[in-house]
C-alpha cells in the first residue's frame, strides 16, 4: 500500500505537525521530481529558477511553486495525452480563459479518495437524500468538466435520492422542492451547492415564493467565491444564520479548494476554521519577497497536495489572500494548520463558482 493510500484510510486530521511535514516533505520531494522529469515546461521553469533534482529539498517552505494563472495560458501536464482520463476546467466567464486540468485515472482516482475521506469525517458515511442546489444540465459533457459541474460530481456521491432543485433557467422548482421536504424532512438531508447560488436561487427564491419547508437534521455544504455576497455585505456569519433561521438547517460547512488541485478541499470546522488534512499544506507568502509568514500575519495563500500526479499541481502560489490562525491546537481537536481566506488579490479576475456564475448573469444583462 503507497503511503498516499495509507493516509486515506486514517482520520484526515489526525498528523501532528512533526509528522506530517516529515511525511509531505518526503513524498512532495518525490512528485517535484517525477514532474520534473516528465513536463518540459515545469522543467524549464525549474532549471531556470536553479532546481537539482539529486538535491533533496528539506522544509516545505522550500518547494518550487507554480501561479495557477499558469494552466490558463499554457498546457502543462506531465502525461502523454493518450492517458487523459478527463480534461478539468476552472470557472470562467465568456471573457476569461480558463484553466485546462488534464487527469488520468490514478489522479482522478486519488482526487475521490481524498474527497471522501474529508467530508465523511465531517458528514459520517452513511449516505442522505440528497438536495443539490444547480442544474443538472451542466453535467452533459462529464468528459470535460468545469470546476462547477466537477463539484457537483464529487459531493453527489455522498447522497442519494438526489433532487437537482434548479431546472436549465436557474428556476427553483418549487413543487419538486416541497414534495421532497414533505418525504424527508424528518431525517437527515444533505444538502449541498455553491455559496452564492445558495444564497439566491435557494433562500432568496424560498422567501420570495413562500415555500415554507424546514430541514432540522439538514446538513449544508457549500463553497465558491464570496465576492458578490461581500459586495451586498453578506458575511460568512450572516449566511449561516439566515440559511439556519429559514430552513432551520442544523450544521452548515463551507471549503475551500479549486480545480488546480481538486479533491484537495479544505472544509471548515464547528469553529469557523478552514483546516488541512494529512495530504496537503498551506503557506502563507509575503507578497513583497515571497517569504513564508507566521500565523496572523496576511499574505498570498500558497497550496500544496499529494494528489497531482498527472500535471504538476503539487505546489501551487493561489491568487487568494490569507492567514493561518495556528497548528494543532484548534478547539474542534482536528491537528494540522488551519487558516482563514479574506478574499482575492487586487486585480485578480473572478474564479468562484459562485461568482463567476453571477459575474455572467451581470454580463449577459449589460
Amino acid at each position: 500500500m503507497s503511503v498516499i493510500d495509507e493516509l486515506f484510510s486514517s482520520n484526515p486530521y489526525s498528523l501532528s505537525a512533526s509528522r506530517k511535514n516529515k511525511l509531505l516533505v518526503s513524498e512532495l520531494n518525490e512528485l517535484t521530481s517525477f514532474h520534473y522529469s516528465n513536463c518540459e515546461p515545469y522543467n524549464k521553469i525549474l532549471t531556470n529558477f536553479g532546481y537539482k533534482p539529486k538535491k533533496r529539498i528539506k522544509a516545505i517552505a522550500d518547494f518550487p511553486f507554480l501561479p495557477v494563472r499558469l494552466f490558463k495560458t499554457h498546457k502543462i501536464q506531465s502525461i502523454p495525452d493518450t492517458e487523459v482520463l478527463k480534461v478539468l476546467t476552472s470557472s470562467g466567464t465568456t471573457s476569461q480563459v480558463v484553466s485546462k486540468i488534464a487527469l488520468n485515472r490514478e489522479t482522478a482516482t486519488y482526487q475521490v479518495k481524498a474527497l471522501a475521506n474529508i467530508v465523511t469525517s465531517f458528514i459520517g458515511h452513511k449516505r442522505y437524500p440528497m438536495i443539490i442546489v444547480d442544474s443538472d444540465s451542466i453535467l452533459k459533457n462529464k468528459s470535460n468538466l468545469n470546476a462547477r459541474g466537477a463539484g457537483l460530481v464529487g459531493l453527489s456521491n455522498f447522497g442519494r435520492n438526489h433532487l437537482y432543485a434548479l431546472d436549465e433557467n436557474m428556476n427553483l422548482k418549487k413543487e419538486e422542492l416541497i414534495a421532497f421536504a414533505e418525504k424527508f424532512g424528518n431525517e437527515p438531508v444533505l444538502i449541498f451547492g455553491f455559496t452564492f447560488m445558495i444564497w439566491q436561487y435557494f433562500l432568496g427564491e424560498c422567501k420570495k415564493h413562500g415555500v415554507n419547508i424546514k430541514f432540522p437534521y439538514g446538513v449544508l455544504i457549500h463553497s465558491g467565491g464570496w465576492k458578490k455576497l461581500i459586495e451586498i455585505s453578506v458575511s460568512n456569519k450572516i449566511f449561516k444564520s439566515e440559511l439556519s433561521s429559514y430552513f432551520w438547517i442544523d450544521k452548515i460547512y463551507n471549503f475551500y479548494g479549486m480545480v488546480e488541485q481538486v479533491g484537495s478541499i479544505y472544509m471548515e470546522c464547528e469553529h469557523g476554521y478552514l483546516h488541512t488534512p494529512n495530504y496537503a499544506e498551506i503557506i502563507i507568502r509575503d507578497y513583497h519577497d515571497w517569504s513564508p509568514l507566521p500565523h496572523g500575519k496576511k499574505g498570498i495563500i500558497q497550496t500544496l497536495s499529494l494528489l497531482p500526479r498527472s500535471y504538476p499541481g503539487h505546489s501551487l502560489l493561489t491568487e487568494d489572500i490569507g492567514h493561518t490562525v495556528g497548528t494543532d491546537n484548534c478547539r474542534c481537536g482536528r491537528k494540522g494548520t488551519y487558516f482563514l481566506v479574506e478574499g482575492r488579490i487586487p486585480k485578480a479576475e473572478v474564479r468562484g463558482c459562485s461568482d463567476t456564475h453571477a459575474e455572467s448573469l451581470t454580463i449577459f444583462n449589460q
